[in-house]
Order: structure tokens, then sequence, then C-alpha cells
């Protein structure tokens, strides 16, 4: 049950940009295709889930004044490798995604799962809560990416879906486009998590 539950938390109830709003610079920033932000949740998930594994079977033999440090090492390890194996089979998403690879190193939660969680549990637990971290932030770009391609470009998947005479609405594959697009659905989820809240409290 301890399992099932770690993982489910990260969709909805702790997603991480929904909800916790961290990692929101390159929520912002790689979601004008969904192509993108398929690239960089797949990414983003693999390094949480091996960062994870690792820091928490190490957590026992890391002394706890230089816990950081260790972690932002094995981190690195880890978006080193995916950016090396993203550069060698798929360099047209590498180049879309550019500096916001390097910087999964110091992404707020994966950081934050490694301190608060991974560097506290074992290693089921942790990695079950790095795939449901990982899949809430994915499922959350994707959202906001399908939101903007559609609108701003008319496609999805980079294929046509609106037809030619749509005309697409240009200031949504604009920085304010991403701005607004996460508005609505951040409302949208504290929305969905008060009425969840409000049922829990009339049982």
């Amino acid at each position: 049950m301890r399992i099932g539950k770690e993982f489910t938390k990260g969709v909805i109830a702790e997603n991480p940009l929904f909800v916790q709003v961290l990692g929101t610079c390159p929520a912002l920033a790689v979601t004008t295709s969904v192509n993108n932000a398929l690239g960089m949740g797949v990414a983003f998930t693999a390094v949480l889930v091996c960062s994870n594994l690792v820091i928490s079977i190490l957590r026992k033999a890391v002394p706890s004044d230089i816990r950081i440090p260790s972690y932002i090492v094995v981190i690195a390890s880890f978006v080193t490798m995916i950016e090396m194996i993203m550069n060698a089979f798929s360099p047209a998403l590498y180049s879309a995604l550019g500096i916001f690879i390097p910087l999964i190193v110091v992404n707020c939660v994966i950081l934050g799962r490694a301190e608060a969680f991974a560097g506290k549990n074992a290693a089921l637990p942790s990695i079950a809560d790095g795939l449901g971290m990982g899949l809430g932030y994915t499922l959350a770009i994707v959202a906001v990416s399908s939101i903007r391609e559609i609108l701003g470009a008319g496609t999805f998947l980079g294929y046509p879906i609106l037809g030619s005479a749509y005309e697409p609405i240009l200031i949504m594959i604009l920085p304010a486009g991403a701005f607004i697009t996460m508005g609505f659905l951040f409302a949208g989820m504290n929305i969905i998590n008060r009425r969840q809240a409000a049922k829990k409290e009339v049982m």
C-alpha cells in the first residue's frame, strides 16, 4: 500500500508543478511543443528515479554535513549520461531543449525529493516517489504544451489538426502564453483539490 501511495501522490495531490509550483523555469521554456515537453519529461523522470535510488542506497554512508554536495554529484552524473544519450540518439530534441537539460542538475524538484524523501527512505519507496513525481511533472508540462501548441500553431506533435483556415494565436507560443496557460491550469488544479478536500471533510 505504501509503494502505491508514494507513486500516486505526485500525480495530483502533490504534483510538482501545479501544486508545489516547483520547476517552473523549464516548464515555461520548453512547452512550446509537445515533443519538447515529452523529451524533457522523460529526461527529468529518468534522472529523478535513478538519483532517488542511488541516494536512498547511500543515505547511511553519506555524512550529514556533505549530503547536499553529494546529492548534486549523483544527480549531475545521471544528467550527464542522459544528455549524452539524447545527443547521440535525438540530436534535434537535444538542440531544442538546449541549456535546460544540464539545468536539471539544480532543478528544485529533484534536489527536494533527494533531501526530503530519498535521503530518509528505503530504495523501493524512493523509486516509487521518483516515478510518481516524474510522471506528475511530465503530465503537467505536456498539458501546458498541448494547449500552447494547439492554440499557438494549430498542431499537435507537429501534425496539423485545426485545418488551414485556423488562425494561430501567436501569443500562445510566446513566454506570455506560457504564463497565461499555467495560470489557468493552476486555478483548475486548486479547484479540484479544494473540492476533494471538502468531500473528505463531509465524509
